[in-house]
């Protein structure tokens, strides 16, 4: 939520409520209404990947005197293009569904580059943006920020690599850290005290194994086995026989990973011996895939994810403005658009700074409460879901509001 007094600054005391939502115009669009790609994306993105040929100059965004940057691979090659292209026109459906916003997006096309994302940002910085949203990927927010810090300006970025969040550049983006914290505490509190993990050999991997081992410190779970497999079906018989030979030790599987490994990973799992209906399964919020959610296997798995009312409701609104289906990743620029027009609205002068940015309160958008960190990474309010043969049910609400604000 954003947290404002009744002088309109930020503060703890005498507070009154307003959720990014109700600033929007139409009942149907406040947070209960509202509450392609996945949402696990970009690790595999290469900084090496050739530059694309630069797209035409993007029209801005809207009239109001509070210029915001918004860039975004607009011109970049395959998936990449194609996200950028949903998150612009989210971004577009948020200023048309705010009341009265006072801002001009300056839409800049990076490319998909580390060189275009600092030159977009270069750009909207010398026509008058005064924070920047976006870019995409995790080497072009590093070259934005470094471009938005020299002038001292907060970037608001939709990467999903938290090592590039830093003081001034927060993440408004799904961390994997946060679908661990959840799952395993969901665990904890229905009794489950043991883990085997099998994790994928790859950066998204990476991250969830150095957030799933110092979450297991933390909450007491002993890990049993922890074996990272590769891609190829051949090469990770080997590491996941190992999973399977400790799993008779453990009450968990944690199986971090999307539609085309966890299937694949499971049906090795149980030709090894694993009882996949007398052990729990835990995944992140790449579960959320039809792969998954449709798999016999997989029946009684548990991840952590959104809930998904928001985006359904949102998709909706989307497709009867652009007549298609938006990518799952385009709820970012929209809460992010949303978020700048509401601080504008609310904070005056002080909208932007790290004060605003960071109330512990928070935000709510579409996918729920989220809050920056003082370090530019996010915490999020998931819901616990388990797959069922009607679909994922939900076993544990999101939280609507943080702990102890």
């Amino acid at each position: 939520m954003v947290v404002v007094t009744e002088n309109g600054g930020v503060g703890h005391s005498r507070l009154r409520r307003l959720t990014i939502a109700a600033l929007l115009c139409g009942a149907a669009l406040l947070l209960g209404a509202c509450a392609g790609s996945g949402i696990g994306d970009l690790f595999s993105r290469s900084a090496d990947a050739p530059p694309s040929a630069p797209a035409p100059q993007q029209a801005p965004i809207g009239a109001g005197s509070v210029k915001v940057g918004l860039v975004l691979p607009l011109s970049a090659a395959g998936n990449a293009g194609i996200v950028a292209q949903s998150m612009r026109n989210a971004a577009e459906l948020a200023l048309a569904e705010f009341s009265s916003p006072d801002i001009q997006l300056l839409v800049k096309d990076d490319g998909g580059t580390a060189e275009g994302a600092q030159q977009a940002t270069q750009q909207a910085l010398a026509e008058g943006a005064e924070i920047i949203l976006g870019p995409l990927f995790a080497h072009s927010v590093s070259a934005a920020g470094s471009a938005a810090r020299a002038r001292g300006v907060p970037v608001i970025a939709f990467s999903t690599d938290s090592n590039v969040a830093t003081r001034g550049v927060y993440l408004l983006s799904f961390l994997p850290e946060s679908d661990v914290e959840r799952v395993l505490a969901y665990a904890v509190s229905t009794g489950k005290r043991s883990f085997a993990a099998a994790i994928p050999d790859n950066a998204y991997g990476t991250v969830v194994e150095a957030a799933f081992r110092q979450i297991a410190a933390r909450r007491n779970i002993r890990v049993v086995a922890l074996e990272r497999y590769p891609i190829d079906r051949q090469q990770m018989q080997e590491p996941l026989k190992r999973v399977a030979q400790a799993a008779g030790g453990a009450d968990s599987i944690f199986i971090p990973d999307g539609g085309d490994g966890v299937p694949v990973v499971a049906q090795v799992l149980a030709a090894n011996g694993v009882n996949l209906r007398r052990v729990a399964l835990f995944g992140t919020g790449l579960w959320d895939d039809q792969r998954i959610t449709s798999n016999a296997a997989l029946q009684g798995g548990v991840y952590a994810a959104p809930d998904n009312a928001g985006f359904r409701a949102f998709a909706k609104r989307y497709q009867a403005r652009y007549g298609s289906e938006p990518v799952r990743t385009a709820t970012l620029s929209y809460d992010a658009v949303a978020l700048v027009a509401a601080l504008v609205k609310t904070q005056g002068t002080q909208r932007f700074t790290p004060e605003v940015l960071t109330n512990p309160s928070g935000f709510a958008g579409i996918d729920g409460v989220f809050r920056f960190r003082a370090d530019g990474a996010n915490e999020r309010g998931l819901a616990v879901l388990r797959v069922t043969p009607s679909g994922p049910q939900v076993v544990a609400p999101a939280p609507r509001a943080f702990a102890g604000t």
